[in-house]
């Protein structure tokens, strides 16, 4: 049976438990939790990712971050449904289509929130204390936050660190102030780059955008994003003579190059508009796979040779 959504606004939609369980998984965005891998930088680069607890300690923080990520994004799109469905691609998410109803992504938001907070004790209360601190931070994002300039994208970069920091908090592994600072502009980066994205597109077809966006130019976020990548490419440069001085290997000042290089093959598509899904740039840009996949193997040849 047909059944009308939420906002009448909104084409009624054919719900099924098959539709809805899909527009569960798609507003989870399994995609998105490619960025949990950050957890595994702590014991890769202190030589411990073979160790089976230390590797077990930071699954622990991956699954959690996973959860937590996902109990986020079912809270944002639950508050943003009527932006979203005036975006001429935002509209599609499950929950601005009417597949999945508002009071179940707020369920489902709850649940999995207080999952990841529950099983990160299974670390240790540490690794609770920075996914609490995580959850906090994005559901004043979600509440209002993204609505304040610089404000939005400083939360929005502190997901990432906060990755880093909770990789090596499982696993009680101290992370270098350079990888820390790398990460953190990093994160900068691609989020001003995604927020340029998003103001192009505005200027070029008048779609509907978050209102912090409006108190941006493109001008600015460019100077965003130019400036945090220069910061990257300088404090990665620390951290790599950091580690030839550590381990007295080569490979760490060698996996520089595919470093800069990839984040140049990034910025291409920043300075074009077209990074408003990073994840989906990472899965479809062969060369970019390549250049990622030379400088782990480069970092390896540093630490495990």
């Amino acid at each position: 049976m047909s059944e009308v959504v939420d906002d009448p606004a909104v084409t009624a939609v054919r719900r099924t438990p098959m539709t809805m369980v899909r527009g569960v998984v798609r507003t989870a965005r399994p995609r998105q939790w490619l960025k949990n891998v950050l957890v595994f930088a702590a014991p890769f680069t202190a030589q411990k990712i073979t160790d089976r607890h230390v590797l077990g300690a930071a699954g622990i923080a991956f699954v959690v971050f996973c959860l937590a990520a996902s109990a986020v994004y079912f809270v944002n799109d639950a508050i943003d449904v009527a932006a979203d469905r005036a975006h001429p691609t935002k509209r599609n998410r499950p929950i601005a289509a009417g597949i999945v109803p508002v009071p179940l992504a707020y369920v489902m938001g709850a649940v999995l929130g207080l999952g990841a907070l529950g099983l990160s004790f299974a670390a240790n209360w540490q690794l609770a204390v920075v996914i609490g601190v995580y959850e906090a931070v994005q559901l004043g994002y979600c509440l209002g936050l993204k609505h304040e300039p610089v404000i939005d994208l400083c939360i929005v970069a502190s997901g990432f660190l906060l990755r880093s920091i909770a990789g090596g908090v499982a696993a009680n592994i101290a992370l270098s102030q350079w990888f820390l600072l790398t990460t953190a502009f990093g994160s900068l980066f691609m989020v001003s780059g995604k927020r340029y994205a998003e103001i192009r597109l505005y200027e070029t077809t008048g779609a509907e955008i978050r209102s912090s966006l409006r108190k941006y130019s493109s001008s600015y976020l460019r100077f965003v994003w130019a400036t945090s990548v220069a910061v990257v490419i300088a404090t990665y440069g620390q951290w790599a003579f950091q580690l030839h001085e550590q381990f007295q290997s080569v490979w760490s000042e060698i996996s520089i190059v595919p470093f800069v290089v990839a984040l140049l093959r990034y910025a291409v598509d920043v300075d074009g508009g077209k990074a408003g899904e990073p994840e989906e740039i990472v899965l479809h840009d062969r060369v970019l796979q390549i250049l990622g996949v030379a400088w782990v193997v480069c970092l390896a040849l540093a630490f495990y040779r």
